[in-house]
């Protein structure tokens, strides 16, 4: 039986619409892209992955906000 990971599914369409040209898209286009890049973001948000990217960009954030003093 052949399972599929929602995530990696929605990765995968974002990455090709991402791929396609920025002017022949529509604003509609643009706004089903939001939400499929929001919803992969719930997706992942409560995995050790998202848990390793918060704490990267939260680090980040923090060296960037450390040095700008």
């Amino acid at each position: 039986m052949l399972t599929i990971n929602v995530a990696v599914l929605l990765a995968v369409i974002v990455v090709i619409r991402l791929r396609r040209r920025t002017h022949s898209r529509s604003r509609l286009d643009e706004k089903f892209t939001v939400v499929i890049v929001l919803a992969l973001g719930v997706l992942i948000a409560p995995t050790p992955v998202g848990r390793g990217i918060m704490d990267f960009l939260g680090r980040l954030a923090s060296g960037v906000t450390q040095a700008g003093r």
